[in-house]
Parts: structure tokens; sequence; C-alpha cells
């Protein structure tokens, strides 16, 4: 009876077959990744509320590999990027080059025009070239020679980062943060876990894990979903229970920076995807505690203070979670 609250009694929206395809593309993956449940559930989340995500974990805990498995369950273009300090912005982009024959300049499209991108170690590349992502994260476009290119729809930037290691590296600026709707933090595997990833790969032995993945939804069906995640239905109160918890973090006297009205935006459409996923047409508090941490993780940041005494912005939102009444 918790729920009857936030449950519309008109205009119900039919989930079974978006819940049914999220199935099937866990199950499409569940071949080659042990465990990483959470990971697959916000990187489908990703996929329906329309926003990009950042991956970051130590080398080895198969970052990469998840992304790309998951962008071959999807039936659309895939691009890879593999960001180096040498990286310049045309190399995202593209570029003008003259056409002998026409005499005049043509615009060559680069590998940023695809549906999916995996951006591999994107604090790789200097911050010129991370710039080169922030119109096309944010507006589904670039401009090149005063000419604006649309980008297809669906467009969405997977991009992976190694917290550990920090020569050669450039920090994301805020402002790209931002754009990022989650912050993936992947650990490393239980022992019974990794027992079976060592079973699993002998027994594969020179069989590629691409060729084990199927795709099993469409662009045009990804499309028409995102379309779908949007009508969920929202109560009023699960609104204000929203804006509270952003509003918290920037009175909190252990945060130097609170997250953005984006992060509001990005902790609602998050929670209508996990709504939708769970076979719900209605979201619950629960759905909305559960993006909180993905959502403001890298978008708050901790006072030196706190930081030198050892806290992390996870203990913050879980707080500030705590603190604020859950509407009922």
């Amino acid at each position: 009876m918790e729920d009857s609250k936030f449950m519309p009694f008109e205009n119900r929206i039919d989930v079974t077959e978006l819940q049914d395809k999220v199935i099937q593309i866990k199950n499409e993956l569940r071949k080659v990744i042990v465990g990483q449940h959470e990971m697959i559930d916000l990187l489908i989340v990703s996929l329906l509320a329309n926003g990009h995500s950042l991956i970051e974990g130590v080398p080895g805990v198969a970052k990469t590999i998840t992304a790309k498995l998951f962008a071959r369950s999807i039936s659309c273009d895939f691009s890879r990027i593999q960001f180096t300090p040498d990286l310049m912005p045309s190399d995202v982009t593209g570029t003008s080059i003259l056409n002998l024959k026409e005499n005049e300049f043509e615009f060559k499209k680069g590998p940023i025009f695809s549906n999916i991108i995996l951006i591999d170690e994107i604090n790789r590349a200097p911050a010129k070239t991370q710039a080169s992502l922030f119109e096309c994260m944010a507006e589904r476009q670039i401009t090149a020679d005063h000419n604006t290119y649309k980008l297809e729809n669906p467009f969405l930037v997977f991009a992976t980062q190694n917290p550990v290691e920090q020569e050669g590296t450039y920090r994301l600026p805020e402002a790209q943060l931002d754009r990022f709707l989650f912050k993936i933090n992947v650990d490393y595997p239980q022992l019974d876990e990794e027992i079976t990833i060592l079973n699993e790969h002998h027994q594969r032995k020179n069989t590629k894990k691409e060729s084990l993945i199927n795709p099993v939804i469409s662009a045009s069906q990804i499309t028409e979903y995102q379309e779908l995640v949007k009508q969920i239905y929202v109560h009023e109160s699960l609104i204000n229970y929203i804006a509270k918890l952003v509003n918290a973090t920037r009175n909190n006297s252990f945060l130097s920076l609170g997250a953005s009205p984006r992060a509001s935006l990005a902790i609602l459409e998050g929670a209508k995807a996990f709504a939708t996923i769970s076979g719900r047409d209605f979201v619950t508090p629960e759905d909305i505690k559960k993006v909180s941490y993905p959502v403001l993780g890298h978008r708050i940041q901790l006072t030196p203070e706190k930081e030198m005494e050892g806290y992390n912005t996870h203990k913050v939102i879980e707080q500030i979670i705590d603190a604020i009444e859950i509407p009922r």
C-alpha cells in the first residue's frame, strides 16, 4: 500500500515490452560479464534516460569491455575513441578538407558522429580536446566552420577513467563532469565472482567475447523507449523531495560545492528509467534514492578539512538522504 499514493489510476503506461528488452540485454551481457550488476543497471538506465555516463575504476575491472559489449547488444552505430595527450579536437569532431575536384572545403565527420561513443581514458586528453565534447554532450550537435551538424538519435557517450594513476592525466573540468548523468564506480569482483571469471575464461579458450553477444534492441526502439520513460508518472511530493535533496547539497557544511539544477533533472529522469526497468509506470522514493548516489557523487565537492578527515561524497549523500523526510 506504500506506493499507492504515487500510482496513477488513469492513463496507465505499458512498460512490459521495455522490461522484456532490458532482461534480454542483461542475459546477453551475462554470457561474458560476471557480476557488475549495478554497473549494468546504471548503463541501461543511462540509455533509457538519454544521459551520458562516466565509468571510473582501477584497470582490469571490465569497465571498457562491459561498455563495449553493452553497445554490441544494441543494433546501432558504435565508435571507440582512445584519448591520449596528443589527441586534437578535430580528431574527435572532424575537420574540413579541401576537395580538389570541387575546389572547395568539405567537412569530414569524426568518430563522434555515431550513436554510442566509448571514450577510453577520457582524462588522458588535455582540456582543449575535452572541451570538444561540451557542445555535443549537452546539445547533441557539432559546430564547425560556422556550420552546425546535428547528431543522430540515440546519441550517448560512455567514458572511462582510472582514479589511481595520475601521471599524464588531466582532471575533468566541473562543466564537463556536470554533463554526465551518472558517475559509475566499479569495484573489484568478489572472490566467488573472480573464480567464475577464471573458469569461464579458461573454458572459452580462443572464442572472442564480442562474438557471444547478439543485438536485441534497435536504435529506433531506443528512441521510442526514451520517449516512453519521459511519460512515467511522478507525484508532486516526489518532485519536492528531489528539489530538497539537491538543495541540501548547497547548504551542507561538509561541502564546498553543491549540485546544480541539472542534477535535479538527472535524478528525475534517472528515477523514471529505474521505475520502468522495475516494471512500474510510476516513480517511488526508492527510485530517487538509487539514482541520487551516481547523480550527485561527481557533482559535489568536499571541503578540504572533511577530505582530510577521510569523508567521502557517498557518506555525505547518505547523510542528506537520511535527514530529509521521505514522502508517504
